[in-house]
């Protein structure tokens, strides 16, 4: 967890876009009143309003150490019903402060496939209602009886307490009850939770970080569990240690149809000559007991910069989705080995035995002569694999401007071929809210989820305005120009890209 206070920011810091977009709806809508909807209205592009201006005041948690960026949203994830598709759920962070975390939490749901979101919050952090100064890293799932589960990294910046945080909805998401406390630390260094509820059995849910259950200065990997739906959640415990000097990072925990449960995290060595690999272990006995890591590739990052300027972008971290019939595993990231790490591109790996054994790292970005980054993966009903990502194949020469493109690829037949659409952009990704190292930030990972064999996307865009900020949704597919504009673009510095931080 980086804590390191930005220097300089922006005398006018950026309004961010949070889209929401649903791509060849196909699944029946359930017909569920929704209350309180949002109002909508209907723009020239069929972006519907999810989420306006911040709902909060604004100093609903006082004074604290940093510049906030009021109105921004970022890092949205979102989910959907695995037994109803027209029921969705998505969270985001609401107001970022320069010096990590945000004022809190939100979330929104749907019971019409996207149509129509209704908002809510869950008592994370002082701002919605909780005792935490700030809320971070927001992640969403939904077990198959329509329970919804949230968890989050609560901070206090002023004792440096850290706190993993669930808080479930037995509404389908329209409420939520009071967060139950995974694992609290002074000064504490938990961070980057996920959660994933067993899709056939509703007794199981799953949430697992980076931490230690000492609040010492390891970085392992820790599980906790529910076992009877939410009412009870188990003691904090490490399924993987990582060794001295050794971090076990971003873990993404996912359910495989049969049960078994997958974590695939970034497991980083400290050493001399140390390096950052993505590794995966996996449990059969519902998180009881654990296989050792197989690395699943070794990344070679070049990092995202503004190569106009040498401004750096902060990228995403990976993402992890899998086969919901056939228990194939798909992993994407970015990696700069296609191109002699003068770019980071999307890598895509897949496995069909569990991650035992994983693919050769295939670039899948569709524009490679420019920077991609910020990948996220899903897979639909019927085995087709959707990948988002940014990328700048429409920037122009203006070092006062970097236009970012947000981008949509499928595949039907596992990863050989791709047909892309675009979701949003041109937008100016100088006007985004600044990092904890300075560096312009809208989130270590975007929102996606198969609905059906439908895709939903919860991603960020920039949108000039100052301080504020809008989530939209939409219930049709896209079309626009997919070209480049013909630029390439070279890291004549490259760094080791950030990962992950709060």
């Amino acid at each position: 967890m980086n804590r390191a206070r930005v220097v300089v920011v922006p005398a006018v810091a950026s309004a961010i876009l949070v889209a929401v977009l649903l791509v060849g709806a196909d699944a029946t809508v359930a017909q569920q009143p929704v209350r309180s909807p949002l109002p909508h209205p209907v723009l020239t592009d069929g972006l519907k309003l999810v989420a306006g201006n911040s709902p909060f005041t604004v100093d609903c948690n006082g004074q604290q150490d940093g510049t906030n960026f009021r109105n921004s949203v970022v890092e949205p994830s979102v989910a959907s019903d695995p037994q109803n598709p027209s029921h969705l759920v998505g969270t985001w962070q609401q107001d970022r402060w320069s010096t990590g975390g945000a004022s809190g939490v939100m979330t929104a749901v749907s019971m019409d496939l996207g149509r129509t979101w209704t908002s809510s919050s869950a008592a994370f952090s002082i701002c919605t209602g909780g005792s935490f100064q700030r809320a971070t890293d927001p992640w969403v799932t939904i077990a198959p009886d329509e329970t919804v589960y949230q968890s989050v990294l609560a901070l206090n910046g002023s004792d440096s307490t850290t706190a993993i945080l669930v808080s479930r909805s037995s509404d389908q998401g329209h409420s939520w009850g009071q967060p139950v406390t995974l694992i609290r630390h002074t000064p504490g260094n938990d961070d980057k939770p996920t959660i994933a509820a067993d899709p056939s059995d509703l007794r199981y849910a799953y949430a697992v970080w980076t931490g230690s259950t000492t609040g010492s200065g390891d970085q392992r990997a820790l599980l906790s569990r529910t076992t009877d739906g939410g009412n009870t959640w188990e003691s904090a415990r490490t399924i993987y240690d990582p060794g001295p000097n050794s971090q076990a990072y971003d873990n993404l925990i996912t359910v495989l149809p049969d049960g078994t449960l997958a974590d695939v995290f970034i497991w980083n060595t400290f050493q001399v000559n140390g390096q950052t690999s993505y590794a995966i272990i996996g449990s059969h006995d519902h998180g009881l007991t654990w296989s050792s890591p197989i690395v699943i590739a070794t990344p070679q990052l070049a990092g995202i910069i503004d190569t106009k300027t040498q401004a750096y972008v902060r990228g995403g971290g990976p993402s992890v989705a899998v086969d919901p019939g056939s228990g194939a595993i798909y992993l994407v990231w970015e990696d700069g080995r296609f191109s002699g790490l003068q770019r980071d591109g999307i890598a895509l790996s897949k496995s069909t035995n569990g991650g035992v054994r994983w693919s050769a790292p295939a670039q899948v970005n569709q524009v490679p002569q420019v920077q991609a980054f910020t990948p996220s993966v899903a897979v639909s009903a019927d085995g087709t694999v959707a990948v988002t990502y940014y990328d700048f194949r429409k920037d122009t020469p203006d070092p006062n401007t970097l236009l970012t493109n947000y981008w949509r690829i499928t595949s039907s037949d596992g990863g050989q071929s791709w047909r892309e659409i675009p979701l949003a952009g041109p937008f100016d990704l100088t006007t985004a809210p600044v990092g904890e190292g300075g560096d312009y930030f809208i989130g270590d990972y975007e929102g996606l989820a198969a609905s059906g064999r439908s895709f939903l996307e919860f991603f960020v865009t920039t949108n000039g305005s100052p301080y504020s900020s809008s989530l939209f949704s939409t219930a049709a597919g896209r079309s626009g120009d997919i070209r480049s504009n013909g630029h390439v673009e070279v890291n004549l510095h490259p760094r080791r890209a950030r990962l992950g931080g709060d």
